[in-house]
């Protein structure tokens, strides 16, 4: 599955190995810490990632910029949103 070619970002963050509440929490934390327009590469190995990373965004008011999933690693680009 692969979604965008626009894998630029400003902060990556490696959550391979961690299960499932873990990716989403560490993400969103991480999200919080960056400016309107940044971008934060996500890289997780559980596979709920790929369903609970997405849905989270959709409802943060960020946006998913690109995501793909390869040899078990989901990926994705998030762009953070304008700040509440």
């Amino acid at each position: 599955m692969t979604r965008s070619d626009d894998w630029s970002h400003d902060v990556g963050l490696d959550l391979r190995g961690l299960a499932c509440p873990m990716p989403v929490l560490k993400t969103r934390k991480a999200l919080q810490r960056l400016a309107p327009g940044d971008r934060l590469l996500v890289e997780a190995t559980d596979p709920l990632a790929a369903i609970d990373i997405p849905h989270f965004v959709s409802q943060s008011g960020d946006r998913l910029v690109a995501e793909a999933t390869e040899d078990g690693v989901y990926r994705c680009v998030i762009e953070r949103g304008v700040a509440a």
